[in-house]
């Protein structure tokens, strides 16, 4: 899911979506926000957020069942002009697609690159 979710993205492939996530899957940008909800709702999440260059590197820290967590470290920009540490943690149906992704990061703190020095 993670590689087919990162060659959708950087490839601009919104169709992807129906393959990586479930007709009612929920995806959360964050752990405070509303979900975004089914296929549309997250295609147009991604026509606002992508078409940017990055690089990504992924490590997945744990899997049970169907539930997965994994580790993103996620440069923006050439040059780099933003950094992240994500963590998704993901919830699979059986057909294998996401019911749930939640997304966990805080842009502009300390780690980032352009964080002020602490």
């Amino acid at each position: 899911m993670v590689a087919g979710y990162e060659r959708a993205w950087r490839d601009g492939d919104r169709d992807a979506v129906a393959d990586l996530f479930t007709e009612d899957a929920r995806y959360y940008t964050s752990p405070d926000a509303e979900a975004e909800v089914g296929h549309a709702a997250i295609r147009a999440l991604w026509l606002r957020d992508s078409g940017e260059t990055f690089t990504v590197r992924t490590e997945p820290v744990a899997v049970e069942g169907r539930d997965a967590v994994v580790r993103l470290d996620v440069r923006y920009g050439k040059p780099v002009r933003q950094e992240y540490r994500d963590l998704w943690v993901l919830r699979f149906a059986a057909d294998g697609r996401v019911e749930d992704f939640q997304e966990w990061y805080w842009p502009g703190k300390p780690g980032s690159a352009d964080a002020e020095p602490t």
